[in-house]
């Protein structure tokens, strides 16, 4: 195809071959030089260009497809999917991160409402049990893609949610324009499989694996602003941690 990286190889480098390919061949992707729905080459002329052995090519184009960003279909070849977010540990929204990764991302609100608090959900919002909050329920996509199920708390007094449009703006975008800036936050990632309501928003099979992510986030004052517990798809989707020796 036309778009198809130059791959360079390093012979003498320790890393192997199969690996040199794959990770130029994702840099492409990630980069955009290989859009989702481009085709690459075969695995016998890509290895007869390279001058690598088929069993080789094979193994390179493996790992991208075991990282769910190629995907082999009979009667076509191999075609780029959507590559998988890799979200750093910030506190930072998925729509931001999505719109700084070039994602394009896509929201359906699917509920939206004041609920009465239970204990669990007082305990995170540090409210008493019983009183009112918003609860907002958001299938998040990139492209044709289901990514995530999104489940948010708000202390009522918050904003009004109503007047935010959440298809077309994040939610922490919405409460940076009135004036709250999110200082500090408490998350916990978890992994479980998927319930039935979930794997049918998911595209995904009932009992799947999901990703999961709670999040306490709290403003300059150390009030809590929201309470949101997140699942994805984790062919899709990784957060990524960078530790520091002390």
């Amino acid at each position: 195809m036309a778009n198809e990286p130059r791959i360079t190889l390093d012979r003498s480098s320790p890393v192997p071959l199969y690996f040199q390919v794959a990770e130029q061949l994702e840099a492409a992707i990630v980069g955009g030089t290989l859009a989702p729905g481009d085709r690459i080459s075969n695995e016998v002329s890509l290895a007869h260009d390279l001058g690598l052995s088929r069993p080789t090519m094979r193994q390179a184009i493996q790992v991208l497809v075991d990282k769910g960003m190629l995907v082999r279909k009979r009667g076509v070849g191999t075609q780029v999917v959507h590559g998988k977010i890799r979200r750093s540990v910030e506190l930072t929204s998925l729509y931001d991160d999505l719109s700084a990764a070039g994602q394009g991302p896509r929201t359906e609100v699917l509920s939206v409402e004041i609920t009465v608090t239970t204990e669990e959900i007082a305990h995170e919002l540090q409210v008493e049990p019983g009183e009112p909050a918003w609860s907002l329920v958001r299938l998040r996509y990139i492209g044709d893609e289901p990514l995530a199920l999104m489940h948010n708390f708000l202390p009522a007094e918050t904003l009004d949610l109503n007047a935010v449009d959440l298809e077309n703006h994040g939610l922490y975008e919405a409460l940076r324009r009135t004036g709250l800036h999110m200082r500090v936050a408490q998350q916990r990632i978890g992994a479980r499989r998927a319930e039935a309501r979930e794997a049918r928003l998911l595209g995904e099979k009932r009992g799947a694996p999901l990703l999961t992510m709670r999040r306490t986030a709290y403003d300059d004052a150390g009030l809590v602003v929201e309470y949101g517990t997140h699942v994805y798809r984790p062919e899709l989707y990784s957060f990524e941690i960078t530790l520091v020796d002390r």
